[in-house]
């Protein structure tokens, strides 16, 4: 049974705490309670099992330890039809190929120790720079990002509420420490302005970013879609798994 919470209470941090979905729910959590429609969270309820979800605007995250019926869960993307469905292999694998949806296959990468160049100038990090500047940045690199004001209200606040930290490095390549809960952060967002890829400067950047981290003891992970794989193979992260997610086919 899917049954939308309203309580803060009726979630378990503690096991939310120690898995990806878990975190990021958690993430969300933080940021915006469960008082705003456009960010619902749900329990998932059935015979020895009690897990969650939410969706965040057009994302719909799955949490679960264990494999959950499908029939409700499709049910609910039929229904409300979020443009990405973000869940554990095993769940996103009973799902199959809903119509309209395809599997997109990611990787999760984490960070392994590398020192930042001795020619590496923090100076030039912004950790506070403009995200309207940030987000042209990214418009170039990740085309379905289309909704420059819904990236800007997000960011902002997740910001403000210290979820989220944005970095820019000499003006044209940024990453975001998504979020840091229980030593583990995720970086994502990571993009270099077009006129200068090939300069190293995003490999510079994560270098620097993994450092302090793991300096903080953090474990430092991100996630990288099939096209992407090679750049963070090459630079010398360390692959921790594969995984799908699913993606509507319908829209541009």
């Amino acid at each position: 049974m899917i049954k939308q919470i309203f309580n803060l209470d009726d979630f378990d941090v503690s096991a939310l705490q120690q898995s990806y979905y878990g975190r990021k729910l958690l993430s969300y959590l933080n940021a915006y309670g469960t008082d705003y429609d456009f960010c619902r969270f749900y329990s998932v309820q059935d015979i020895g099992i009690n897990a969650y979800m939410f969706q965040i605007n057009s994302t719909l995250v799955i949490c679960s330890d264990l494999p959950l019926p499908t029939e409700e869960l499709l049910c609910y993307i039929s229904l409300y039809r979020p443009y990405r469905v973000e869940a554990p292999f095993y769940i996103i694998n009973a799902l199959g190929e809903p119509q309209n949806y395809k599997r997109l296959r990611r990787t999760q990468f984490e960070f392994s120790e590398h020192l930042p160049d001795d020619s590496f100038n923090e100076s030039e990090v912004n950790d506070n720079p403009n995200l309207s500047q940030v987000y042209e940045i990214l418009a170039e690199g990740f085309p379905s990002m289309q909704d420059k004001s819904l990236w800007l209200t997000d960011t902002s606040h997740r910001v403000r509420r210290g979820i989220s930290k944005v970095y820019l490095y000499k003006g044209c390549t940024t990453a975001t420490i998504l979020f840091d809960i229980n030593n583990n952060a995720v970086i994502g967002q990571v993009a270099t302005k077009m006129s200068y890829r090939g300069k190293k400067y995003a490999r510079e950047l994560l270098y620097w970013l993994g450092h302090r981290l793991r300096q903080k003891d953090r474990k430092v992970t991100l996630f990288a879609l099939d096209y992407r794989e090679s750049f963070y193979q090459e630079i010398g992260f360390s692959t921790l798994g594969l995984e799908n997610v699913l993606q509507r086919t319908d829209e541009d």
